[in-house]
C-alpha cells in the first residue's frame, strides 16, 4: 500500500515525457524529397563554313568591241597581267582594228581639208555672181548653178565630218582602258586570239574586300546579320585571321560551289551564301588575293 504512490507518480513522469516528445516529433519540419539535379546546358558550336574573297566593290568583266560586221577583232596587244594594280584610264589592250581606223582617219581629215577649201572658193564666187547677177550682167541661171553646187558641197562635207565621227568612235573602242581603278582578276584572252562571250579581263575595285561563306542550310539558322566571325585561308594563302561581318545572307538555298580539298567533302550539299564585310585594316592584306579560299568561323 504505500508503494502505490510511488508507482502512481512514475507513471504520470512517463506520460509527460511521452507527451513532449510527440509535441517535438509534430513540430519537426518534414524533409522535401530532393529534386533530380538539372543537367548542364550542351555548349553552342559554332558555325564553319567554306567560302572565297571577293572584291566589295565594281567587278567589271571587259568585253572587245564589235566591228561593223557584227564579229570582234584580234586582241593584238595586252598590257597588263594578272594581279596587278591598274588606275581609271590605263590602257589595258588594243585591236587589230586599229591600224585601218587610223588610216581612214588621216584619209577623211584630207577629204574634209580639200571639202572645206572648195566650199571657201565656191562660197567667194556665188557671192560675186549673185552681185553681178542682181545687176543684170550675168544670167540669173549661171547664179542658181552655183548655188546648187553650193548645196551639194556643204552636203559632202557633212557627210564626209559624220564618217570622221565615226572612225574616231571606232578609235576609242580600238583600245581597251580600265573604267574603274583596281586589280586585274583574270585575264581570258590573250593576243592573237578573238575574245569570246565571256570578254577579255575580269576587274575588280579591291579597295574593300568581302568574303561569300557557303553555310549548309541545317546551320543557317545559327547564322545572323550583324554576327561576328574570323576568316583563315584554307590552304595557307595568308597568316593569321580576318575580322568580318555579316552584312547579308542570301535569301536562296542552291548547290555548293566552292569546293573543299578535302576529297570526301560533299560536293552536293544545298547551301546559303553569306557575305560578310571585312575590317579594312584586314581588307588591304588581302586585296589582291580575290577568289582565295577561305574558311569562315561564325561567332556564337
Amino acid at each position: 500500500m504505500q508503494r502505490r504512490p510511488v508507482l502512481l507518480a512514475g507513471a504520470g513522469l512517463l506520460a509527460v515525457v511521452a507527451a513532449l516528445a510527440l509535441a517535438r516529433g509534430l513540430q519537426r519540419p518534414v524533409a522535401k524529397p530532393l529534386s533530380p539535379a538539372k543537367p548542364a546546358p550542351a555548349a553552342v558550336e559554332a558555325v564553319s563554313a567554306l567560302g572565297r574573297l571577293e572584291p566589295a566593290g565594281d567587278l567589271r568583266s571587259l568585253a572587245a568591241p564589235i566591228t561593223g560586221m557584227g564579229g570582234s577583232p584580234r586582241l593584238t596587244a595586252l598590257l597588263v597581267q594578272e594581279g596587278q594594280r591598274v588606275q581609271k584610264g590605263q590602257l589595258l589592250a588594243s585591236f587589230d582594228n586599229r591600224p585601218g581606223l587610223l588610216a581612214d582617219q588621216r584619209l577623211l581629215q584630207t577629204r574634209i581639208a580639200n571639202l572645206e577649201q572648195q566650199l571657201r572658193l565656191l562660197e567667194r564666187d556665188t557671192g560675186r555672181y549673185r552681185q553681178l547677177a542682181e545687176g543684170g550682167v550675168t544670167p540669173r541661171g549661171d547664179l542658181d548653178n552655183r548655188e546648187i553646187k553650193l548645196i551639194e558641197l556643204r552636203g559632202q562635207l557633212t557627210q564626209v565630218r559624220a564618217q570622221l565621227a565615226k572612225v574616231q568612235t571606232d578609235l576609242i573602242l580600238s583600245e581597251l582602258r580600265a573604267p574603274i581603278a583596281g586589280t586585274v582578276l583574270r585575264v581570258i584572252a590573250r593576243p592573237g586570239e578573238r575574245p569570246g562571250d565571256e570578254g577579255i579581263l575580269e576587274l575588280g575595285a579591291t579597295d574593300r574586300m568581302e568574303a561569300v561563306a557557303e553555310v549548309y542550310e541545317s546551320d543557317i539558322n545559327r547564322v545572323r546579320v550583324g554576327q561576328l566571325a574570323r576568316l583563315i585561308s584554307e590552304n595557307g594563302g595568308f597568316e593569321g585571321n580576318l575580322s568580318a561581318r555579316v552584312v547579308r545572307i542570301t535569301p536562296q538555298v542552291r548547290q555548293r560551289q566552292v569546293l573543299s580539298t578535302d576529297p570526301t567533302g560533299d560536293a552536293d550539299a544545298r547551301v546559303v551564301d553569306v557575305r560578310l564585310a571585312i575590317d579594312p585594316a584586314d581588307a588591304a592584306r588581302v586585296r589582291d588575293l580575290a577568289g582565295l579560299k577561305v574558311i569562315a568561323r561564325f561567332q556564337p
